[in-house]
Protein backbone atom coordinates (compact mmCIF):
# COMPACT_ATOMS: atom_id res chain seq x y z
CA UNK A 1 0.00 0.00 0.00
CA UNK A 2 1.17 3.71 -1.09
CA UNK A 3 1.03 6.04 1.81
CA UNK A 4 -0.04 9.59 1.92
CA UNK A 5 -1.48 12.79 3.17
CA UNK A 6 -4.54 15.38 1.55
CA UNK A 7 -1.98 18.29 0.67
CA UNK A 8 -2.67 22.15 1.39
CA UNK A 9 -2.62 24.47 -1.37
CA UNK A 10 -2.05 27.60 0.69
CA UNK A 11 1.28 28.40 -0.66
CA UNK A 12 0.16 27.34 -4.71
CA UNK A 13 -0.49 24.19 -6.50
CA UNK A 14 2.76 24.25 -7.63
CA UNK A 15 4.42 24.19 -4.26
CA UNK A 16 2.30 20.82 -3.37
CA UNK A 17 4.56 18.12 -4.70
CA UNK A 18 7.69 19.65 -2.70
CA UNK A 19 5.94 19.52 0.35
CA UNK A 20 4.29 15.79 -0.22
CA UNK A 21 7.76 14.85 -0.88
CA UNK A 22 8.64 16.60 2.49
CA UNK A 23 6.47 14.23 4.57
CA UNK A 24 7.85 11.33 2.51
CA UNK A 25 4.50 11.01 0.99
CA UNK A 26 4.01 7.81 -2.04
CA UNK A 27 0.42 9.36 -3.25
CA UNK A 28 -1.32 12.64 -2.78
CA UNK A 29 -5.03 14.34 -2.40
CA UNK A 30 -5.47 18.16 -2.78
CA UNK A 31 -8.06 20.60 -3.40
CA UNK A 32 -8.06 22.66 -6.48
CA UNK A 33 -9.61 25.82 -5.07
CA UNK A 34 -10.70 27.22 -1.51
CA UNK A 35 -12.42 24.02 0.06
CA UNK A 36 -14.83 26.12 1.82
CA UNK A 37 -15.92 28.41 -0.95
CA UNK A 38 -17.75 28.94 -4.47
CA UNK A 39 -15.57 31.20 -6.32
CA UNK A 40 -12.63 30.19 -7.85
CA UNK A 41 -10.09 31.51 -9.92
CA UNK A 42 -8.72 30.15 -13.03
CA UNK A 43 -5.33 27.99 -12.89
CA UNK A 44 -2.67 30.15 -14.47
CA UNK A 45 -0.83 27.92 -16.93
CA UNK A 46 2.32 28.67 -15.75
CA UNK A 47 1.10 27.25 -12.12
CA UNK A 48 -0.46 24.29 -14.02
CA UNK A 49 2.64 23.77 -15.95
CA UNK A 50 5.34 23.67 -12.89
CA UNK A 51 2.38 21.20 -10.99
CA UNK A 52 2.84 19.02 -13.67
CA UNK A 53 6.50 18.75 -14.31
CA UNK A 54 6.91 18.62 -10.05
CA UNK A 55 4.54 15.59 -9.86
CA UNK A 56 6.24 14.09 -13.30
CA UNK A 57 9.83 14.44 -11.39
CA UNK A 58 8.68 12.62 -8.32
CA UNK A 59 7.72 9.31 -7.42
CA UNK A 60 4.16 9.93 -5.99
CA UNK A 61 1.22 8.14 -8.01
CA UNK A 62 -1.52 8.54 -8.36
CA UNK A 63 -2.65 11.63 -7.33
CA UNK A 64 -6.51 13.04 -6.10
CA UNK A 65 -8.43 15.49 -6.23
CA UNK A 66 -11.12 16.48 -3.73
CA UNK A 67 -14.23 18.31 -4.29
CA UNK A 68 -14.60 21.32 -2.10
CA UNK A 69 -16.87 20.82 0.73
CA UNK A 70 -20.44 23.05 -0.20
CA UNK A 71 -21.94 21.41 -2.96
CA UNK A 72 -24.66 19.22 -2.43
CA UNK A 73 -25.41 16.70 -5.48
CA UNK A 74 -28.33 15.52 -3.34
CA UNK A 75 -29.83 18.95 -2.14
CA UNK A 76 -33.54 19.44 -3.52
CA UNK A 77 -33.16 22.85 -3.68
CA UNK A 78 -32.87 23.94 -7.19
CA UNK A 79 -30.05 26.63 -6.64
CA UNK A 80 -28.11 24.85 -4.84
CA UNK A 81 -28.15 21.88 -7.16
CA UNK A 82 -27.69 24.03 -10.03
CA UNK A 83 -24.00 25.15 -8.21
CA UNK A 84 -23.28 22.10 -7.25
CA UNK A 85 -23.37 20.27 -10.72
CA UNK A 86 -21.37 23.66 -12.11
CA UNK A 87 -18.83 22.76 -9.16
CA UNK A 88 -18.52 19.02 -10.33
CA UNK A 89 -17.76 19.78 -13.72
CA UNK A 90 -15.56 22.53 -13.15
CA UNK A 91 -13.62 20.08 -10.97
CA UNK A 92 -13.88 17.64 -13.85
CA UNK A 93 -12.13 20.22 -15.86
CA UNK A 94 -9.54 21.43 -13.59
CA UNK A 95 -8.34 17.84 -12.66
CA UNK A 96 -7.47 17.17 -16.41
CA UNK A 97 -5.73 20.16 -16.81
CA UNK A 98 -3.82 19.25 -13.98
CA UNK A 99 -3.15 15.55 -15.14
CA UNK A 100 -5.23 14.07 -12.34
CA UNK A 101 -7.29 11.06 -12.87
CA UNK A 102 -9.76 10.53 -10.12
CA UNK A 103 -12.07 13.15 -8.24
CA UNK A 104 -13.35 12.64 -4.56
CA UNK A 105 -16.85 13.74 -3.89
CA UNK A 106 -19.08 13.91 -1.14
CA UNK A 107 -22.60 11.93 -2.02
CA UNK A 108 -24.72 14.59 -0.42
CA UNK A 109 -26.92 14.76 1.79
CA UNK A 110 -31.05 13.95 1.29
CA UNK A 111 -32.36 17.05 3.88
CA UNK A 112 -36.26 16.23 3.11
CA UNK A 113 -36.24 14.54 0.21
CA UNK A 114 -36.96 10.85 0.73
CA UNK A 115 -33.76 8.34 0.25
CA UNK A 116 -34.52 6.57 -3.63
CA UNK A 117 -35.39 10.57 -4.61
CA UNK A 118 -32.09 11.96 -2.97
CA UNK A 119 -30.01 8.94 -4.78
CA UNK A 120 -31.73 9.84 -8.25
CA UNK A 121 -30.60 12.85 -8.09
CA UNK A 122 -27.44 12.42 -7.15
CA UNK A 123 -26.86 9.61 -10.01
CA UNK A 124 -28.51 12.51 -12.30
CA UNK A 125 -25.25 15.04 -11.27
CA UNK A 126 -23.36 12.49 -11.60
CA UNK A 127 -24.32 11.61 -15.25
CA UNK A 128 -24.89 15.39 -16.50
CA UNK A 129 -21.09 16.34 -14.98
CA UNK A 130 -19.48 13.30 -17.00
CA UNK A 131 -21.44 13.77 -20.06
CA UNK A 132 -20.43 17.76 -19.92
CA UNK A 133 -16.90 17.12 -18.95
CA UNK A 134 -15.92 14.25 -21.89
CA UNK A 135 -12.51 13.26 -20.85
CA UNK A 136 -11.10 10.90 -18.60
CA UNK A 137 -11.40 11.94 -14.89
CA UNK A 138 -13.23 9.13 -13.07
CA UNK A 139 -15.49 10.40 -9.73
CA UNK A 140 -14.60 8.93 -6.74
CA UNK A 141 -17.81 8.23 -4.35
CA UNK A 142 -16.99 8.81 -1.25
CA UNK A 143 -19.01 6.62 2.00
CA UNK A 144 -20.31 8.72 4.62
CA UNK A 145 -20.75 8.01 8.27
CA UNK A 146 -24.48 8.71 7.97
CA UNK A 147 -24.28 11.89 10.16
CA UNK A 148 -27.65 13.55 9.65
CA UNK A 149 -29.05 13.00 6.75
CA UNK A 150 -26.10 12.06 4.83
CA UNK A 151 -26.12 9.54 2.42
CA UNK A 152 -23.49 7.06 1.15
CA UNK A 153 -23.48 5.44 4.93
CA UNK A 154 -24.30 2.16 3.73
CA UNK A 155 -22.76 0.26 0.51
CA UNK A 156 -26.23 -0.28 -0.75
CA UNK A 157 -26.66 2.95 -1.30
CA UNK A 158 -23.57 3.54 -3.04
CA UNK A 159 -24.61 0.57 -5.36
CA UNK A 160 -28.10 1.83 -6.23
CA UNK A 161 -25.88 5.29 -7.20
CA UNK A 162 -23.78 3.37 -9.09
CA UNK A 163 -26.16 1.29 -11.07
CA UNK A 164 -27.90 4.04 -12.33
CA UNK A 165 -24.33 6.00 -13.82
CA UNK A 166 -24.00 5.88 -17.20
CA UNK A 167 -20.68 5.69 -17.91
CA UNK A 168 -19.37 3.01 -15.14
CA UNK A 169 -15.90 3.18 -16.73
CA UNK A 170 -15.69 6.99 -15.06
CA UNK A 171 -17.74 5.96 -11.78
CA UNK A 172 -15.94 4.23 -8.49
CA UNK A 173 -15.65 4.39 -4.48
CA UNK A 174 -13.44 5.74 -2.07
CA UNK A 175 -13.16 3.86 0.73
CA UNK A 176 -13.13 6.08 4.28
CA UNK A 177 -12.60 3.62 6.81
CA UNK A 178 -13.01 5.69 9.45
CA UNK A 179 -16.98 6.54 7.90
CA UNK A 180 -17.54 2.80 7.60
CA UNK A 181 -16.44 2.19 11.38
CA UNK A 182 -18.72 5.13 12.51
CA UNK A 183 -21.43 3.83 9.90
CA UNK A 184 -21.65 0.44 11.92
CA UNK A 185 -18.69 -1.52 9.93
CA UNK A 186 -16.47 -3.09 12.48
CA UNK A 187 -13.46 -2.95 10.54
CA UNK A 188 -11.47 -2.88 13.60
CA UNK A 189 -11.15 -6.29 13.58
CA UNK A 190 -10.05 -8.94 10.97
CA UNK A 191 -12.96 -10.51 11.13
CA UNK A 192 -15.14 -7.70 10.75
CA UNK A 193 -12.97 -6.68 8.27
CA UNK A 194 -13.22 -9.49 5.69
CA UNK A 195 -16.85 -8.91 6.72
CA UNK A 196 -17.32 -5.68 5.20
CA UNK A 197 -15.21 -6.54 2.13
CA UNK A 198 -17.12 -8.92 1.15
CA UNK A 199 -20.19 -6.94 1.36
CA UNK A 200 -18.32 -4.44 -0.61
CA UNK A 201 -17.57 -6.59 -3.23
CA UNK A 202 -21.03 -8.76 -3.11
CA UNK A 203 -22.95 -5.00 -3.57
CA UNK A 204 -19.88 -3.12 -5.63
CA UNK A 205 -17.10 -4.97 -6.45
CA UNK A 206 -13.60 -4.29 -5.48
CA UNK A 207 -12.47 -3.78 -8.70
CA UNK A 208 -14.33 -0.18 -8.44
CA UNK A 209 -12.64 0.65 -5.37
CA UNK A 210 -9.57 2.58 -5.79
CA UNK A 211 -8.47 4.32 -2.91
CA UNK A 212 -8.69 4.46 0.79
CA UNK A 213 -8.72 7.37 3.05
CA UNK A 214 -7.07 5.65 5.95
CA UNK A 215 -8.23 7.52 9.35
CA UNK A 216 -8.83 6.59 13.09
CA UNK A 217 -12.35 7.28 14.38
CA UNK A 218 -12.36 9.22 17.55
CA UNK A 219 -16.10 7.93 18.64
CA UNK A 220 -17.14 4.35 18.57
CA UNK A 221 -18.47 1.91 16.44
CA UNK A 222 -22.10 2.76 14.88
CA UNK A 223 -21.76 6.22 16.33
CA UNK A 224 -22.68 8.06 13.03
CA UNK A 225 -20.99 11.14 14.25
CA UNK A 226 -17.87 11.78 12.01
CA UNK A 227 -14.74 12.46 13.73
CA UNK A 228 -11.08 11.35 12.24
CA UNK A 229 -8.26 10.79 14.58
CA UNK A 230 -4.73 9.50 14.57
CA UNK A 231 -4.13 6.21 13.36
CA UNK A 232 -3.90 3.72 15.50
CA UNK A 233 -5.14 6.22 18.56
CA UNK A 234 -8.94 5.65 17.62
CA UNK A 235 -11.30 2.85 18.00
CA UNK A 236 -10.47 1.16 14.98
CA UNK A 237 -6.62 0.93 16.86
CA UNK A 238 -3.23 -0.27 15.73
CA UNK A 239 -4.04 -3.96 15.54
CA UNK A 240 -7.35 -2.92 12.91
CA UNK A 241 -4.96 -0.81 11.16
CA UNK A 242 -2.62 -3.17 10.94
CA UNK A 243 -4.96 -5.68 9.16
CA UNK A 244 -6.12 -3.20 7.00
CA UNK A 245 -3.04 -1.78 5.43
CA UNK A 246 -2.49 -5.60 5.04
CA UNK A 247 -5.10 -7.28 3.83
CA UNK A 248 -4.49 -9.06 0.50
CA UNK A 249 -7.52 -7.43 -1.16
CA UNK A 250 -5.97 -3.92 -0.09
CA UNK A 251 -2.74 -3.68 -0.49
CA UNK A 252 -2.41 -2.68 -4.12
CA UNK A 253 -4.36 1.09 -3.51
CA UNK A 254 -3.31 3.83 -2.22
CA UNK A 255 -4.07 5.02 1.49
CA UNK A 256 -4.48 8.79 2.18
CA UNK A 257 -4.42 10.31 5.84
CA UNK A 258 -7.08 12.96 5.99
CA UNK A 259 -5.99 12.96 10.11
CA UNK A 260 -5.73 16.03 12.55
CA UNK A 261 -3.00 18.22 11.71
CA UNK A 262 -1.76 20.41 14.60
CA UNK A 263 1.69 21.23 12.74
CA UNK A 264 3.65 18.94 10.69
CA UNK A 265 4.81 16.64 13.89
CA UNK A 266 1.41 14.88 13.30
CA UNK A 267 1.80 14.36 10.01
CA UNK A 268 4.83 12.66 10.92
CA UNK A 269 3.63 10.55 13.82
CA UNK A 270 0.81 9.19 11.36
CA UNK A 271 3.38 8.80 9.01
CA UNK A 272 5.65 6.73 10.93
CA UNK A 273 2.89 4.50 12.17
CA UNK A 274 1.58 3.56 9.09
CA UNK A 275 4.88 2.80 7.87
CA UNK A 276 5.47 0.81 11.08
CA UNK A 277 2.64 -1.34 10.69
CA UNK A 278 2.73 -2.00 6.73
CA UNK A 279 6.56 -3.80 7.83
CA UNK A 280 5.09 -5.56 10.69
CA UNK A 281 2.74 -6.98 8.37
CA UNK A 282 0.59 -9.23 10.52
CA UNK A 283 2.98 -9.00 13.43
CA UNK A 284 1.20 -7.89 17.26
CA UNK A 285 3.59 -5.52 18.37
CA UNK A 286 0.18 -2.87 18.25
CA UNK A 287 1.51 -1.59 21.84
CA UNK A 288 4.93 -1.20 20.60
CA UNK A 289 3.72 1.72 17.23
CA UNK A 290 1.68 3.51 19.85
CA UNK A 291 4.40 4.59 22.01
CA UNK A 292 6.58 5.68 19.33
CA UNK A 293 6.04 9.49 19.88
Amino acid sequence: MRFGFHISIAQGISAVIEKARKMRCETIQLFSRNPRGWYYKIIPDAEVERFKTNLRKSDISPCFLHLPYLPNLASPDKDLYAKSVDSLCADLARADVLGIPFLVVHVGKRLGLSEGRAMARVAAAVNRSLKKESNRVIILLENTAGQGTELGANFAQLADILAAIDDRSRAGVCLDVAHAFQAGYDVSTRRGLDKTLAEFDSLIGLEHLHLLHLNDSKTPLGSHVDRHWHIGKGHIGPEGFRNIINHPLLTHLPGIMETPRADEKDDRRNMRVVRRLREEGAGSRGEAIMNDE
